[in-house]
């Protein structure tokens, strides 16, 4: 006879209190938290559907890691570090082994990053791995999109397009070499800028998590802020992996790079007096770190070649609902 929800609970989701601000945790109507005086609270909530977010044959790890680092990649976006997750799990049925190892290595992610499981739901229907995280920061470190002023430095971390490859990839059932076993793994497995974030909110008012691609996402900043900026295509950071990728292909596709999504990078702005800092913050942190476009008073996003002229998109962006 398949497990109940509270035994599924009980038995895979339920842990020692590691937090101390952590009042009450799994197992009843709510949990309770204390948040320390002279912090605010950042939440957010994501949704990780099955062949949406991720493809139906993904592993139990990977969907576990992912739904972690997706939530705290916002909070990173807003300069919180991470505290306390819950997680509202819809299973078709219950698969004890798959429970296992998605509820280890969630929690075990979360761990990594400082953050506690202290509650949530398990429903049955169709796949669906929803997480709310809380974190904490300073009243005057929140980064927000709504910051960016005409003379702002943009800068991107890691590489762009990664994912976004490595989810063609795995839909053309092409993961036969280390380099696309590489990218794919950029699409399963993203990593929260956390460190870096906690750094760059010391210097930086403004700043985003690339999800969506960063034309979509950076369009959500000029939109919020009131101004536009310029992108140069060759300032965008490419992994070797993808170079080699498009290499075969016969040249660079922009609309994967800047419009495919599943990056989870982040998006900085930041005025010139304080690049400084944030380049040193990158260092500290061991974070790739490209300074991509400035913000400017002409209204509208603009990526530009390398002679300066404009270059159009196909596509700007993953978006749900997009008929």
């Amino acid at each position: 006879m398949p497990a109940t929800e509270f035994e599924i609970i009980e038995r895979y989701f339920r842990q020692p209190v590691q937090r101390d601000d952590v009042v009450l945790s799994v197992g009843d109507d709510g949990a309770v938290v204390a948040v320390p005086p002279g912090k605010q609270l950042v939440v957010s909530t994501d949704a990780l559907v099955a062949g949406v977010h991720f493809p139906e044959n993904t592993s139990a790890q990977d969907i576990a890691r992912k739904s972690v680092a997706v939530n705290l990649s916002d909070l990173a976006a807003m300069g919180a570090q991470p505290a306390w997750l819950t997680l509202a799990l819809t299973l078709p049925r219950v698969d004890e082994s798959w429970l296992e190892k998605f509820a280890r290595d969630f929690i075990d992610t979360a761990a990594q990053y400082g953050a506690e499981l202290i509650g949530g739901d398990i429903s049955e229907g169709s796949l669906n791995i929803s997480v709310t995280a809380m974190g904490l920061v300073d009243a005057d470190a929140v980064m927000r999109r709504d910051r960016a002023q005409a003379g702002d430095a943009i800068y991107v971390t890691g590489t762009l397009g990664d994912a976004a490859i490595g989810l063609a990839l795995l839909q053309q059932d092409s993961i036969n070499d280390d380099s696309s076993a590489w990218l794919a793994g950029r699409l399963n497995r993203p990593e929260p800028r956390v460190d870096f974030a906690l750094l760059a909110a010391r210097c930086c008012d403004c700043a985003i998590d690339i999800s969506d691609g960063l034309a979509a996402d950076l369009g959500h900043v000029l939109d919020a802020s009131g101004c536009g900026a310029d992108v140069r295509l060759d300032s965008i950071p490419l992994s070797p992996q993808a170079l080699a990728h498009f290499n075969a292909a016969g040249g660079i596709d922009w609309d994967v790079i800047l419009s495919g999504g599943d990056d989870y990078e982040l998006c900085v702005v930041t005025a010139p007096a304080n690049e400084a800092q944030l380049v040193q913050a990158a260092r500290q942190s061991g974070t790739r770190l490209s300074r991509v476009g400035e913000i400017m008073r002409r209204p509208g996003l603009r990526f530009l070649d390398a002679g300066g002229e404009t270059r159009a998109l196909a596509n700007r962006g993953f978006e749900h609902f997009s008929s």
